[in-house]
């Protein structure tokens, strides 16, 4: 299912129509993503999200998003980002960040699959939750990626101040538990993984 509601949580300077089928009349631009990588040389049979996007200088350009995964429960959506002529785009999963006023500079997010997309207007990020960690994209791109919050699935529970509350997954103790994450720096508390605590200062004599 596309998320329209999800285009105008930031300001952009891009239009985007979600194509059922594709155009009849092509434009003489065309991308296709994930880019030539090891790996996803078949990325395109399990099927694509088509956008026909039209920057705001230049002519429009089609964008052939392969599907990461055929399951329906995996996100697909077409997200605004902090900086203005960046779109995200989420295909069964996988999720690209396309420079609409360059697009052959795109970023295929290691997340695989992404499972839930969330946003802090406030911190001018868009937030991306897998299975083990979260990534944060900023106005300049990535801006952190977590440590591991998780042996299997990350349930975010709400968004205060500078701190994302969540829930993982304890393998050992088959419980859920709660984490924090700071939202300026991607450090976080609590959660089966805690982060290792700091050295103790050196007494001196």
């Amino acid at each position: 299912m596309i998320d329209q509601q999800s285009l105008d949580v930031f300001p952009r300077s891009w239009h985007v129509n979600v194509l059922n089928a594709p155009p009849l009349i092509a434009p003489a631009r065309q991308y296709t993503y994930p880019l030539q990588i090891a790996g996803e040389e078949d990325a395109l049979a399990r099927g694509a999200l088509q956008l026909l996007i039209k920057p705001a200088a230049g002519g429009s350009f089609l964008a052939t998003c392969a599907l990461g995964f055929v399951d329906p429960s995996m996100p697909s959506g077409v997200f605004s980002c902090p900086n203005p002529q960046h779109l995200c785009a989420v295909a069964g999963g996988y999720a690209y960040l396309i420079d609409t006023a360059n697009p052959r500079q795109s970023t295929h997010l290691p997340l695989k699959p992404v499972v839930s997309i969330h946003t802090s207007a406030d911190h001018a990020l868009l937030l991306f939750a897998g299975f083990h960690t979260l990534i944060a994209w900023g106005p300049d791109g990535l801006a952190w990626q977590t440590q591991r919050l998780s042996w299997e699935g990350i349930r975010i529970t709400q968004i205060e101040g500078n701190l994302l509350h969540g829930i993982g997954w304890n393998l050992m103790t088959d419980r859920d538990v709660p984490f924090t994450v700071d939202l300026l720096t991607g450090q976080h508390q609590g959660g089966p993984f805690p982060p290792p605590a700091p050295p103790a200062e050196t007494q001196r004599n």
